[in-house]
This record gives structure tokens, C-alpha cells and sequence, in this order.
């Protein structure tokens, strides 16, 4: 059933309270001391890390605007309106284009690059940067569009999953299901793959859906909701789903990290009593997040069992993580990007990229991390000679 527009608006308005509300309260807290962030310590850097590129694209920043890397070209958008694609290598331009206020982008598979603006409408782009088409969702969109298999699909705020032809922009199929009175407005990213959208959601749970159709082909619990209100029981699934061989793993706000073997139908294989804000990242062998304290943890991807823990950047705000050579980068709240040993944990080395907080995802490359900062630039930190 679909929300009247009125109910729509007070949902997303309650979105927006629960991130304003975590920065004044809770982990983010002025008043108490144990929520301070950690103050930077002096240390012997063990790499070498540096500015290779740098490029603006616009204005703006935050939430739901991590670049994505497709081969050698990063596309990226600002919520002024920017969708751009660049040269990973080089950082050069290939193309600019300028969609309007946008309130989630972007999402590609290389051929076809999609945002969504403010007023929920879709916009699509082809690999030169033309305009394909516009088609509206059903309410506003926070969550960047996952392209892939034919479909452009995007998670809404009345939690419908809706998908659209990548080729005409019609209405292909949409699921929806019911969800909490609040959610969580953080890093969250779906996940396309050969011939499935995966996407996690409110209420701590992982859905697998047949791209072509929209059926619902599985769903999973990472955690459950606990609590006596509506804030403590927020336990929404964060950052991108991780799938390593057949392995699925997700990550919940107040909940758990746990993972699940596709290979015998989603049954889940372990759970660990790690929660993040922000998502998790593999490098293929463990598992990295911070947690609502914003300890980083590196967790073995096939039995859960922690590797090493990492206290140093406590409070700091930290991004999603994400391995970069020898290291895990996370970015924080002023702008610097530490780099930690992906062994054990040990602080390698540190970097201010400036643009205020590190919000967006850093982003994977073979030449280190992208970094997208709050004032619409791209960088991109290399990492060894």
C-alpha cells in the first residue's frame, strides 16, 4: 500500500532527526567526557602515504555520495547537483553533468550512471554523460541507486524497492516492505551482482531479489531489535553488503555482524557481537568496521572470530573502511585519513585531506583510497612509492 505524501514527509523527517539526534546525543556527546574524540598521538609512520590527485566536482558532501570505481573510471556526484566521471589513474574529467539538488547518487555499472534528485525523480546518464531519461520514484531516495542487470534500482524512504528499465527508465517492478518508525540516515549501499540486487534494510535484515523479476529469492536476520524505544531499537542493516565466493555478510547500527552461506540457501554461519554506524569492508581473507565508539575491528571472514581491535581513533567519527595495500584507511570528523596495519591493527600512518568531516565511503583502488570530501573534492591517496 502506498503512504500518503504527508506520511511520506513525516518519515523522512524523523530520518533526518535520527542523525542530527546521534550528533547531539548518545555516542556523539558533548557533556561527557568518555565521548570526546580521541586526540591525536605522535608515532613513527611505517608508510608512506600522499596526495596523488586532486579534483573538484562541486559543492557539498555527506552521506549517500561515495564515489563508485567501475574499472578505471570513478563516478562520482555532489548534492548540488554534480554527476561527474574521471579517470581513476589521473583524476582527469572526462565528463560533467549537472542533474539539480540531488539527495543520493551515484550508482553505475559503466554504461549507464545514475542519481536521484531531491524531489525523488531518476536520473540516468550514458557512459559520454547524455541524459537517458527521468523517471520518479515513489518517495524521496537516500540511498545511492545500485546499476546492474538491466535495471537501475533505487531503496526508498517508505522502504520500497523500486527498479527501473536502464534502458528506457519504465517501471520494471518494485517490492516494499514494512518497516520501523525510525531509521538511520548513514552510509548504506545495495549491491548488484550477476543477476541479483542485494540489498540490506531496516530491522536488521538482508534481502536477495531476482533482478529480472523482483521476487523476493531470499532474506536473512543479521540482528534483531532490542530496546524500549523507538531510537534503541533502530537496528538498520549499514554500509554495502559484503559477498566473498559464498559468503554474505552484513553489518547493523546496535546489532551484530553476521554472515551467511549462499551456497546452502542463506544459512547463516556465525554472528559476532560487532555493530557499526558506518559499514564494513573485506579484503577477501577478514572483515573491517568501526563500531559505535568507533574502535576498528578486523574479524576473520570464514568463523567471525576477532583478529585485532584498534582504540587509538576512539569518538573520531570514522568512515566506512577500506583496505588500501598493506593497510585499512578510515577517514574521521577533521578530515584526516589514518591508515592502519591490516595484520594487527597498528597505526601506519596518517593524512589531513581538509574539506571538513570524512563522511562519504572511502573508496578501493589499486593505487590506494578515494576520498570524497565535504567540500565536493576527490582525492585520491596513494599509498607506498
Amino acid at each position: 500500500m502506498s503512504m500518503r505524501p504527508s506520511s511520506r514527509l513525516f518519515r523522512a523527517a524523523l530520518v533526518g532527526l535520527v542523525a542530527v539526534g546521534l550528533s547531539g546525543c548518545g555516542m556523539f556527546s558533548q557533556t561527557d567526557a568518555r565521548f570526546d574524540p580521541a586526540p591525536l598521538t605522535d608515532y613513527a609512520p611505517s608508510l608512506a602515504v600522499s596526495a596523488r590527485w586532486s579534483t573538484s566536482i562541486g559543492s557539498g558532501g555527506g552521506y549517500g555520495f561515495s564515489p563508485e570505481l567501475v574499472g578505471d573510471t570513478l563516478y562520482a556526484a555532489t548534492p548540488s547537483g554534480t554527476v561527474a566521471a574521471l579517470n581513476a589513474s589521473s583524476g582527469a574529467l572526462h565528463w560533467r553533468a549537472d542533474a539539480g539538488a540531488l539527495s543520493a547518487g551515484v550508482g553505475s555499472d559503466g554504461r549507464v550512471v545514475a542519481v536521484v534528485t531531491q524531489t525523488g525523480m531518476v536520473v540516468a546518464y550514458d557512459a559520454q554523460g547524455k541524459e537517458l531519461w527521468r523517471s520518479q520514484a515513489a518517495s524521496a531516495v537516500n540511498v545511492p541507486p545500485a546499476v546492474g542487470n538491466g535495471i537501475v534500482a533505487v531503496r526508498t524512504t517508505d522502504y520500497r524497492i523500486q527498479a527501473f528499465d536502464a534502458a528506457t527508465g519504465k517501471l520494471r517492478w518494485n517490492v516494499q516492505r514494512p518497516g520501523p518508525a525510525l531509521a538511520l540516515r548513514t552510509s548504506i549501499r545495495m549491491l548488484s551482482v550477476p543477476n541479483l540486487l542485494i540489498a540490506g534494510m531496516p530491522n536488521g535484515r538482508l534481502m536477495v531479489i531476482d533482478a529480472a523479476s523482483g521476487a523476493v529469492r531470499w532474506e536473512g536476520s543479521v540482528s534483531a531489535s532490542r530496546g524500549a524505544s523507538d531510537l534503541e531499537r533502530i537496528t538498520d542493516v549499514v554500509g554495502a553488503p559484503v559477498i566473498v565466493g559464498p559468503a554474505l555478510c552484513g553489518v547493523s547500527y546496535q546489532g551484530r555482524t553476521t554472515c551467511f552461506d549462499v551456497s546452502q540457501g542463506g544459512r547463516a554461519v556465525w554472528s559476532a557481537d560487532v555493530s557499526s554506524s558506518t559499514g564494513m569492508n573485506t579484503d577477501g581473507q577478514r572483515l573491517y568496521m568501526a563500531d559505535g565508539r568507533d574502535t576498528v575491528h578486523a574479524l576473520d571472514l570464514h568463523d567471525g572470530h576477532e583478529l585485532w581491535k584498534q582504540a587509538a581513533l576512539l569518538n573520531r567519527r570514522l568512515s566506512a573502511p577500506a583496505p588500501a595495500g598493506a593497510a585499512v584507511a578510515v577517514g574521521d570528523f577533521e578530515g584526516y585519513v589514518h591508515f592502519l596495519s591490516r595484520d594487527n591493527g597498528a597505526l601506519m600512518a596518517r593524512l589531513q585531506v581538509g574539506g571538513g568531516p570524512v563522511v562519504s565511503a572511502l573508496v578501493p583502488t589499486p593505487r590506494g583510497v578515494v576520498v570524497q570530501t565535504g567540500d565536493g573534492k576527490l582525492i585520491l591517496v596513494g599509498v607506498g612509492g
